[in-house]
This record gives C-alpha cells, sequence and structure tokens, in this order.
C-alpha cells in the first residue's frame, strides 16, 4: 500500500503521455491526485483546433494548475501540425536566415499556436550545436553548426515563447550535436574533453539562461568527461547547469528511450534521474513501440515509473527532501505560466524567410503535369514521429503526382543479391511514364551515402529528374549529376515552396489534381 502523501508528492514530478485523443481514465485520476500534467505527442492531437482546446479544458478542469507540455519546434518537429506539416520555419531554415527577429517571431507564432491548444509549455527550442554532419536525430532541427550562430537564436526563440506567456524548454543538455547514433535507440557517447564541450556545445545553454528560460531538458548521452553515466542520470552535468544559474525546472528527455529503458530500465531511471537533480520525469510517447515491442500500455508506462519512485522513498533509498523540492519547482513552473497578448506577427514574414533560404542548385526544368516523386529516405526518427508527407501533397496541388517509396534494397547494392539493386531500381524506373517529370526526395546527399548513390544511378537513367533535399546541405563544391533544391525542413512551408519553384519551372499547363493515394509500388 502507498502512503497517499508519498503518492501525492511523486505524483507531481511526473509528465506522461497517453494514448488516444481523449483522456483515459486513469490520466484523470492521477490528476486528480496531483499528477504535474502530461506532453501531447502527434497522435494525441485531432487536426480540429477546437477538439484539442476542449480536451485541455478537460484535463484543466480536473488539475487547474497543469503544465500542458508540446513538443513543438516548427520545422521537421511538429505536433500540432503533424497531420500536415509544419507551416512555420523550421530551425536550420532560421540559422540560415540568421535574421533573430524573424527568429523571435516564430517564438511568438509557437507561443500562440500552444495558447490555442490550451498548453503553455514549448520543448523548444534546440540548443544543440549541431558539429557532426552524420548526427541521425539532430541535424536541421539544430539552428547551425557554431556556438555563437545557435546561441543567437536560441535566445530569440525563447524571447518570442515567454513573451508569449508560453514556457520555453531548451533541450538537450549538455548538448546533443556532435552525437553519431540516436537515443531513441541507443545510448550515445559524446567523446569530447571539458573544454571542447564548453567552447562549442554549451554557450547556447547559458545563453537560454540569461534569456530567462523557465526549463531545460537534459539528453540521455554518455559525455566521458562527467563520468559514465548519460546526463539525465548525472550529478555531475546538472550541478553545473546549477552553477551556471540556472533556478527553473531540469526536465528529463523522455524515459521510454531506448537510451533508459534498455538500460538502467524507466523506473529505475527515474530515481537515478531524481537523485542527479532532475525536477520533471517526462516518462515519453506510448504509442512508441521501443524496446518492448509495444507490450505495453499508457498506464503502464506511467506506473512503471510512479510505483518505483514510491518505493524508493518509501525505503529511504531516495531522500524525500530531493522529491519535494523538485515538485516545489515544478509547482512554481504551472503557477508562473498563463496566457499573455502575443505580438502582432506581419504578414507573409514567413513564407517570405521560406523563399529566402530556400536554395536551387543548377537548372530546375519540368517539362510535365504529372509527376512522380520517389522518396529515398529512411523511415523518420522518432523525434520527427510523423510519416506523412507534405511534399506529396503540395505537388498535388499543382500536378497529377504519384508517390513510391524506395526500400532499403534499392538504395544500397547487395552484391550477393540474384539481381543487383542498380538493376532494381533501373527497372523502378522503367514503371515510370516517360512523360513524367521525376522529383527525388532526399536527407542524406553526403559522399558515398545510399542515397548519394541512388541520385547517381537515376541520373544515368533519367537525367531530366530533380532532387528536393531536407537534410542538410552538401558542401558548395560537392557536385551533383541533377538539380538539387536544398530547403533545410521537410515541412510543409518547404513543400509549399518547392511547388511553387516547380511549376515556374514547367513549361506544362498544370492542373489541380490529388495525388496518387494506392502509391504504385510503395506506400
Amino acid at each position: 500500500m502507498i502512503d497517499p502523501d508519498v503518492a501525492r508528492l511523486v505524483r507531481g514530478v511526473l509528465w506522461p503521455g497517453f494514448l488516444g485523443r481523449t483522456a483515459p481514465d486513469w490520466l484523470l485520476r492521477e490528476l486528480d491526485g496531483g499528477l504535474a500534467g502530461v506532453v501531447y505527442f502527434g497522435q494525441n492531437l485531432s487536426s480540429d483546433p477546437a477538439e484539442v482546446a476542449a480536451l485541455s479544458a478537460e484535463l484543466r478542469d480536473h488539475r487547474p494548475e497543469i503544465l500542458i507540455g508540446v513538443d513543438e519546434e516548427g520545422g521537421n518537429v511538429s505536433r500540432l501540425e503533424a497531420q500536415t506539416g509544419s507551416t512555420l520555419p523550421g530551425h536550420a531554415q532560421l540559422g540560415a536566415l540568421d535574421d533573430v527577429e524573424t527568429t523571435r517571431a516564430v517564438g511568438a507564432a509557437l507561443a500562440e499556436r500552444l495558447h490555442a491548444a490550451g498548453a503553455n509549455v514549448a520543448l523548444a527550442p534546440v540548443a544543440d550545436v549541431n558539429t557532426n554532419p552524420a548526427n541521425p536525430v539532430i541535424g536541421v532541427r539544430s539552428f547551425g553548426p557554431t556556438a555563437e550562430l545557435v546561441s543567437r537564436h536560441v535566445s530569440a526563440m525563447v524571447d518570442g515563447l515567454q513573451t508569449g506567456g508560453v514556457a520555453a524548454c531548451v533541450k538537450h543538455y549538455p548538448g546533443h550535436g556532435d552525437t553519431a547514433s540516436d537515443s531513441h535507440l541507443d545510448l550515445p557517447r559524446i567523446d569530447l574533453d571539458l573544454a571542447e564541450l564548453e567552447a562549442e556545445h554549451l554557450p547556447p545553454f547559458d545563453a537560454a539562461i540569461a534569456a530567462g528560460v523557465a526549463s531545460v531538458m537534459t539528453a540521455h548521452i554518455v559525455v566521458p568527461a562527467f563520468g559514465d553515466a548519460p546526463a539525465t542520470l548525472n550529478p555531475i552535468p546538472l550541478r553545473r547547469l546549477r552553477e551556471s544559474g540556472f533556478d527553473g525546472v531540469i526536465i528529463s528527455d523522455a524515459l521510454d528511450m531506448a537510451a533508459i529503458r534498455s538500460t538502467t530500465g524507466s523506473g529505475r531511471g527515474a530515481v537515478l534521474a531524481l537523485e542527479a537533480g532532475v525536477d520533471l520525469l517526462c516518462i515519453g510517447n506510448p504509442s512508441n513501440l521501443g524496446p518492448k515491442q509495444g507490450a505495453t500500455t499508457d498506464e503502464d508506462d506511467y506506473l512503471e515509473v510512479f510505483e518505483a519512485v514510491c518505493a524508493a522513498v518509501a525505503d529511504g533509498e531516495l531522500d524525500r527532501a530531493i522529491v519535494e523540492r523538485a515538485a516545489a519547482r515544478v509547482a512554481w513552473l504551472a503557477r508562473s505560466v498563463s496566457p499573455s497578448p502575443v505580438p502582432e506577427l506581419v504578414e507573409g514574414r514567413f513564407s517570405d524567410a521560406i523563399r529566402r533560404v530556400v536554395r536551387v542548385r543548377g537548372e530546375v526544368a519540368i517539362d510535365a503535369s504529372a509527376i512522380t516523386l520517389v522518396d529515398l529516405r529512411d523511415r523518420p526518427t522518432f523525434a520527427v514521429a510523423s510519416a506523412h508527407d507534405p511534399f506529396a501533397e503540395s505537388l498535388a496541388e499543382r500536378f497529377d503526382v504519384t508517390r513510391l517509396t524506395a526500400g532499403p534494397s534499392l538504395r544500397t547494392p547487395d552484391p550477393d543479391a540474384e539481381a543487383p539493386a542498380s538493376d532494381e531500381l533501373t527497372l523502378l524506373l522503367e514503371t515510370i511514364p516517360a512523360d513524367d517529370g521525376i522529383v527525388l526526395l532526399a536527407d542524406r546527399l553526403g559522399d558515398d551515402t545510399p542515397q548519394r548513390l541512388a541520385v547517381d544511378r537515376v541520373a544515368l537513367v533519367r537525367p531530366d529528374a530533380v532532387v528536393v533535399s531536407v537534410g542538410l546541405p552538401i558542401s558548395e563544391d560537392a557536385v551533383l549529376p541533377l538539380p538539387v533544391i536544398d530547403t533545410l525542413a521537410a515541412s510543409r512551408a518547404s513543400a509549399d515552396r518547392v511547388t511553387e519553384l516547380l511549376t515556374a519551372a514547367s513549361t506544362a499547363a498544370p492542373m489541380r489534381h490529388q495525388y496518387d493515394q494506392h502509391h504504385r509500388n510503395g506506400s
């Protein structure tokens, strides 16, 4: 039997997700018992803003001082616009534009949208400095590759969000930008000495603190300079965060990610995180399969953490005073965030920003009213979550579009296969009508990547194809055999600009069509 006082205290430091678009009974009961709040993911949110606002109002009826968080960055990562793709510039686009007033305006727009949804915490901006071009989870979610660039845009977005009455949460402390693996799937390690970390990765977090950021999210990464424990469970980096002047709420990254769940386990990880200095435990998105391969429920995930922390307090392993301090900070945050007037936004500002940063390399010409869109990308990361393709839908407003998904066998030659992958790709291309234009959608075009090799092979068969790159751009001196449109984001705003460019380049008379929902040879 759990002591009711301990149970209420522990609920005050827990931040779960849930399944579906309506609040489950267990969640409402826990809110009645003092649960800190919830985190919305794409699977929770209808495309109807009124439905989302009604959900938030129901939750707030059960817990007036609730923290409702949304993982909403703009660009690639959007939960509020998960069904369509974000209509706001992403971080890499804002970094390329390098106009802090536009970045501040994007923060204000995010605040406005979160308020409309009834939410009050934005899990943004990303303060990671993307120094590793092969980073599989940050990439275009970062403002850029230098601490100075990232710092000024982090400060601007924090200001835009918080001026609009939404608590910002910068992430992922002490910096996820130099990793070569994804903490949703593995436990990344950053082999930098402390001097490099201080110079290249920590300044954006210090800038956010100077801007008055309300919360900071930890990273599930091992930094040997701080010891062998991942930062979320490690008191050394979190002590450094406090010593740098931060007195707000420290939030864990999701405890259902493999970096924690497959090592310590979510329950044990929660106890260690609180001991290390975390205040609010983000339990995660139960719609992600993760290491349990879907053999879990939203309530199971919650109870695993809740019961582990209650037991640790009850048997004295976890000092109750630690949880009391954490709960007090969380309660302060819930009281301090409230709707504020959002600064008036300049009409057309964001579409103009997108036009300025989307770049064309080579001569783009589409002599067709029909386009086959061939997606060369791997599946989206858990951070991006949505498999929705805004490019197909946007192009379908001007062209007759068929979307094909090229599987791994089409991108990576297999010398042991009966038919070489290049022949398989050639056969796929031969199914495309000769009078269709071809657009290749890619996000990793560095030397010798599977996508780059696929582009080279396509160019031999269809030299009239166009590449749309939604990832980090290749170097200025790199030469591709096909024209490339660099967008720096896989968002609806980017897709609309690509459609605009291809429409202008088309010599055919484009018509409005819906794209082929059956997707020839793929989905």
